[in-house]
């Protein structure tokens, strides 16, 4: 149906396309970071945000100012935005929108087991959850002794149950299995959001298959990476890659065999969009690699605004004001750190 989506797209979706583009036009500039950047303390970074979009959040905050405090109000935005769509949109667009939100509860769920793991207060791992990823019996996860009892007692009743099929036994919780549990989920909910979106079809599907794509084969990577030196096996680790993407299946195969970085850029070097991530990074730089693959999504996330009646837009503006969140939480850290000189170390800017 690749080309007819003007015809109807706009009855249901007409509205909420508008909408979201009027929200982009909001995200911080290149300016607007410079003048962030150049920021003393924590009050002269809400002032400056004060003319921004997020001001109304900020304006009654009193002093003194945390980073914490600056990240929640920001998030707050997000979740106001994204909840005003969902109340305004049709199937299906609705779930597509529902969808978004699965990788916070998945985070979410992994936050809980592991605090709970470590003795933490459950009220005080709720405050920490993501607001996108909460639903109603997120604090009875702190029952749960294994697998089997999680998905019982808690899961089955919320959207992330049919990806719990996969990782369900009789385990005990530790560390490394939670680890494992959360890979699996994400590859579970990334190939179900990408068999959605495929059902979409048009301009949804060619865009989001791309971005999702994208996404399975950076976690691979990462998977690959913080596996290097652990006990899992190579069967284990190529389980846990999700299958479809660039990378899918010859990549895989060459990645789950790797030993250190260095493999892993010479298995990636072989994919061009890849190869000039990497042509950034020096041997050996592995802490980098997260911000370049960062400033890559950005680049795809933009480029999905340039087309018409599609889905995709919803999808890419929640990532770039995630992005933005992260960009602020880093320049607030810096700067309430007294680190000045690291404050472009980790900042993308999206436009």
């Amino acid at each position: 149906m690749y080309g007819f989506e003007a015809l109807t797209f706009n009855i249901h979706g007409g509205y909420l396309e508008a909408i979201v583009r009027g929200y982009r036009s909001g995200l911080l500039t290149a300016a607007d970071y410079n003048n962030l950047c150049q920021c003393e303390t924590l009050e002269d970074i809400k002032m400056h945000l004060s003319a921004t979009e997020y001001g109304p959040y900020l304006q009654n905050e009193p002093s003194p100012l945390h980073t914490t405090t600056i990240v929640e109000k920001c998030t707050l935005k997000l979740v106001d935005e994204y909840k005003h769509m969902l109340c305004q949109a049709t199937e299906p667009l609705s779930t597509f929108l529902e969808y978004i939100t699965y990788g916070h509860m998945i985070d979410n769920v992994v936050l809980i087991v592991t605090g709970t793991l470590h003795e933490r207060d459950v009220q005080e791992l709720l405050e920490k959850c993501h607001p996108l990823g909460m639903f109603e019996s997120i604090a009875t996860l702190a029952v749960a002794q294994n697998m089997r009892e999680l998905y019982r007692l808690v899961l089955v009743d919320t959207p992330l149950a049919p990806y719990f099929s996969e990782c369900i036994s009789s385990e005990d919780l530790d560390d490394m299995n939670i680890e494992i549990m959360r890979n699996t989920l994400y590859k579970a909910y990334l190939e179900d959001f990408y068999q959605f979106s495929k059902k979409l079809g048009g301009a949804t599907a060619e865009i989001m298959c791309d971005l999702l794509a994208f996404e399975a084969d950076r976690r691979a990577v990462n998977i690959t990476i913080n596996s290097i030196g652990t006990e899992l096996t190579r069967d284990d680790r190529r389980k846990l890659y999700s299958n479809f993407g660039l990378l899918y299946p010859y990549g895989h195969e060459e990645l789950a065999v790797c030993e250190d970085f260095d493999q892993v850029r010479g298995v990636l070097e072989k994919y061009p969009p890849y190869q000039s991530i990497f042509s950034k990074l020096s041997y050996g730089e592995s802490q980098l690699l997260d911000k370049a693959f960062y400033e890559e999504e950005v680049k795809r996330l933009c480029l999905s605004f340039e087309q018409q009646f599609h889905y995709a837009v919803f999808f890419s503006y929640i990532r770039l004001r995630e992005q933005e969140i992260r960009n602020l939480m880093w320049i607030s850290e810096c700067v309430a750190q007294n680190q000045k000189s690291r404050v472009h170390d980790s900042v993308v800017f999206i436009f």
